[in-house]
C-alpha cells in the first residue's frame, strides 16, 4: 500500500498508548512488504540500512495517539478526506510524519548511502512510557544524530523543553478550626506555591526556549470543615530549558521551599542541537527557520544531537477534528529526501 493508504488504515486502527499492537502489526506487514529487514520489540519497530562508513542517522516517529476529546464532530477513527485535508485521530500527530519518514526510508534503500540510516517507529510516546523508545535505544548502534518526526510545519525545532513533575507535601499540625490551635498545612503550601511561582524569574532564560516554566496544577488538603489540615499536597509541572537539567532544577526548588518535594522522574530532559551542526546548517541553506519547541517528544530520551521536524502543525495535535493536509505530506517527503540524499 502507498503512504496515504497506510495513513488511512492507521487512522482507522485505534492505537492509544500501550494499546498499539494492531497498528504495529499493520506497520510491520507493510515494512516487510516494502522489502525492509524489520525488527520488533513490544510495539516498537525498526529497520537498519547499513553503510560501511560514515555517521549513523536515526529517523524517528511514534505510532501511538492520545484518546479523542469529546468535541469531535466526525468519527475520530474514520479516515475522512475533504478536499486536501485528511481528518482522523493521529493524522497530524504523528501519522503524517510516520508515513513520510517510512516512505523516504524505503527510497533510501535503493541508494548507496554514505551513512547508516535507522528508521525507528516507537510506541508509548504520548505517555513517555518506558516500553517505548527508551527500551529500544540500547539495542541500536551508537547514534550520531536524529531527525524526530513531529508536526512542526516542516520547520526545525532545534531545542525542546523538558518535563519534570514534582509532588510536594506541606506538613502542619491538626487542630480544631474553632480554636487558635494547630498549624494549617494549606497556609504553608500557599507560601511555597508563591515561592515556586516567583522562582523562574530568578533563573536563566534561553534564547530559543525562553524561561523555565513552573505551574502548580493540582492541590489536595483537609478532611472536613472544622479540622485544621495537617497535610497539604500539591503537584507542580516543571518545563525546563536546555540551560538546566532536571536534577539541578529539583535542587533549586527544594532549596526555596519548606515543604517536602519529590520528583517523579528526572529522565525527560530538555534537548538541543547546536546551530553549527552540519544538519542544521543544511536546513538553513534550504531556507528553514530554526525555533525552540515548548512541547515534549521522544527527543527528551535521546542523549545525542537531535532536531524535531515534520508535516502538520502542533496546534492541531490532541484537538477535535484533527487533520493533515496531503500537500504537507508530499512536501515532507520531498524535504526529507533532499536532506538525506542531496
Amino acid at each position: 500500500m502507498n503512504h496515504l493508504e497506510l495513513l488511512s488504515k492507521l487512522i482507522e486502527t485505534p492505537r492509544y498508548s500501550r494499546e498499539e499492537t494492531a497498528a504495529a502489526d499493520i506497520l510491520e506487514a507493510c515494512m516487510k512488504e516494502r522489502g525492509l529487514s524489520t525488527q520488533r520489540q513490544g510495539n516498537n519497530l525498526w529497520s537498519i540500512s547499513p553503510a560501511t562508513s560514515g555517521p549513523t542517522v536515526l529517523l524517528n516517529a511514534h505510532i501511538d495517539t492520545v484518546h479523542p476529546v469529546s468535541a469531535w464532530t466526525r468519527d475520530p477513527h474514520k479516515a475522512t478526506l475533504e478536499g486536501d485535508k485528511l481528518y482522523g485521530l493521529g493524522s497530524n500527530d504523528d501519522g503524517g510524519s510516520l508515513v513520510s519518514l517510512l516512505e523516504v526510508f524505503c527510497r533510501c534503500q535503493k541508494k548507496n548511502l554514505p551513512y547508516t540510516l535507522i528508521l525507528l517507529i516507537s510506541a508509548e510516546e504520548e505517555v513517555s512510557g518506558k516500553g517505548g523508545i527508551e527500551s529500544i535505544l540500547p539495542l541500536l548502534p551508537p547514534i550520531d544524530y536524529a531527525i524526530v518526526g513531529e508536526p512542526t510545519g516542516m520547520q526545525p525545532a532545534i531545542a525542546e523543553k523538558g518535563l519534570m513533575v514534582l509532588d510536594i507535601t506541606a506538613h502542619g499540625k491538626a487542630g480544631h478550626a474553632a480554636r487558635n490551635e494547630g498549624i494549617n498545612a494549606i497556609d504553608l503550601a500557599i507560601e511555597d506555591i508563591e515561592a515556586i511561582r516567583r522562582l523562574p524569574a530568578q533563573l536563566k532564560s534561553s534564547p530559543l526556549l525562553g524561561p523555565v516554566k513552573m505551574t502548580t496544577t493540582i492541590i489536595h488538603a483537609g478532611t472536613q470543615h472544622n479540622v485544621i489540615p495537617d497535610e497539604c499536597t500539591f503537584t507542580v509541572d516543571v518545563r525546563s530549558n536546555e540551560l538546566y537539567d532536571n536534577k539541578a532544577l529539583f535542587n533549586i526548588v527544594s532549596s526555596q521551599i519548606k515543604s517536602e518535594a519529590k520528583a517523579r522522574s528526572f529522565r525527560l530532559s530538555s534537548s538541543s542541537i547546536e546551530e553549527t551542526h552540519p544538519l542544521v546548517q543544511k536546513l538553513l541553506k534550504m531556507g528553514k527557520k530554526p525555533f525552540g519547541s515548548p512541547t515534549l517528544s521522544d527527543q527528551a530520551l535521546m542523549r545525542f544531537p537531535s532536531l524535531k521536524m515534520g508535516p502538520g502543525e502542533s496546534c492541531r495535535s490532541h484537538t477535535a477534528d484533527e487533520f493533515i493536509k496531503l500537500a504537507e505530506i508530499e512536501d515532507a517527503i520531498a524535504t526529507y529526501q533532499s536532506i538525506l540524499l542531496d
